[in-house]
């Protein structure tokens, strides 16, 4: 049985933790493959708004198990809240949410050091949620960091110690004044550590493998966008993981013949948050509106998102990155009202007009060249069958299939699981 994926394909935020939960009804396994709590999953249903950071996004169906694969890391102070906030759901946590032992582990100190980096860089600094992702991640690849499963062996706190020594030596030579309390982050850290094992810890590859034999259906999530992918993003304003495709088959251990559907989302606009370049970022009333109407602010952070029109360049490259074989469009509703819609369909790249994405998009090398779109003032919230769609916003849909030359399946029309339909 092939492994479906569902990716986001701009700058992360487009709704993956809601399309997970419209979709998982439909799987028996939802397997998160990189990222940490860097990420900020919005599920809303029955009145009640959910922000997931690491757990995967099938958690509240009774259906599914959800794993948290090797290719994430995992803050056990914040996984701790997260499963805190979910004990009134009367969930069956133990069964139902395992974590890979090759998964590896966020330390106090890893939080730390992403501040000392962050602050040493001044006006040059990427935008860090200031999760320790990026120094877990380079712990990793450095082949320093604690994994899940090391918190069975008897040493693990000798094995942390000898690594929080390491990075207190490193935050010294960042040469910056950063306050912190190690005694007391170690404390909540520990307790932390305790309630995490109380779960189930799996050698997940294998779990997954013995899972498709079986005929299981899974779906794996992927955190961020696209665009914030280390190797394929705007880099160096990314994060610390393979966002797109490719890393479902690292971060969970399946087999890239083992890939069947390639669900990619995206909104009818654009959003970023922190810095970088954003070719077709709006500081004008139309950006303002979408903003906030959209209530575009992390659901991590709470920083305010920069808002722009739909970048098809940027977007065709990610649809073609990832092999995308389905489209969901979230936040149409977002979008009514405006009397004349922009779309970028191509660059001026150093005065040659290109349709694809370049190795920089700063300001200064990119100007998007726009096809202007009538606009809808339906409002599209109430609407449940395609058929209620107004007719702008399905030529809207059309001009954007055409182009993409993938097939758009779901359009969102807000933030509830009913608040989906299907084409």
């Amino acid at each position: 049985m092939a492994v479906d994926l569902l990716l986001g394909l701009q700058w992360g935020d487009e709704g993956k933790g809601k399309i997970v939960d419209v979709l998982t009804e439909n799987y028996d396994i939802i397997a998160r493959f990189q990222g940490g709590p860097n990420a900020g999953h919005t599920l809303e249903f029955d009145g009640i708004k959910h922000i997931l950071h690491t757990i995967p996004s099938g958690i509240f169906h009774k259906n599914a198990v959800n794993v948290v694969g090797n290719g994430v890391v995992i803050d056990p102070v914040i996984f701790k809240k997260e499963l805190d906030a979910l004990k009134k759901f009367n969930l069956d946590i133990k069964s139902k949410l395992l974590i890979s032992r090759k998964a590896h582990l966020i330390l106090p100190t890893h939080r730390l050091l992403d501040a000392a980096s962050e602050a040493s860089k001044g006006k040059a600094k990427i935008g860090s949620t200031l999760k320790g992702i990026g120094p877990t991640y380079m712990d990793k690849t450095g082949r320093n960091g604690m994994r899940i499963g090391d918190l069975e062996l008897s040493d693990w706190k000798e094995k942390y110690r000898n690594l929080a020594n390491k990075h207190e030596a490193m935050i010294g030579f960042y040469n910056v004044d950063i306050q912190y309390n190690l005694a007391e982050l170690e404390s909540d850290f520990f307790k932390s550590i305790e309630e995490l094992k109380e779960l189930t810890f799996i050698d997940s590859e294998e779990y997954l493998y013995q899972a498709q034999k079986k005929g299981k259906k899974i779906l794996a999530e992927g955190a961020q966008g696209s665009l914030l992918d280390i190797d394929f993003g705007t880099y160096p304003y990314v994060t610390s993981s393979n966002t797109t495709a490719a890393g479902a088959c690292t971060g969970l251990g399946v087999a890239p013949n083992q890939i069947g559907g390639v669900k990619g989302i995206f909104k009818a606009y654009a959003t970023r948050v922190g810095s970088g370049p954003f070719p077709t970022e709006l500081f004008d009333k139309d950006g303002e509106t979408m903003g906030r109407v959209g209530n575009e602010f992390g659901a991590t952070t709470g920083r305010p998102r920069r808002c722009g029109w739909l970048d098809l360049v940027a977007l065709k490259y990610a649809v073609r990155i990832n092999g995308v074989t389905e489209l969901m469009m979230m936040k149409g509703d977002v979008l009514s009202g405006f009397k004349k819609l922009k779309v970028c369909t191509a660059y001026n790249y150093k005065g040659e007009k290109i349709t694809h994405l370049p190795y920089n998009i700063e300001a200064e090398n990119v100007t998007p060249i726009y096809t202007e779109m009538k606009g809808w003032e339906a409002d599209l919230t109430k609407m449940t069958k395609k058929e209620q769609l107004p007719d702008n916003l399905m030529a809207y849909i059309d001009f954007l299939e055409k182009e993409l030359e993938v097939p758009i399946k779901i359009v969102s029309v807000g933030p509830d699981r009913t608040q989906t339909i299907h084409r």
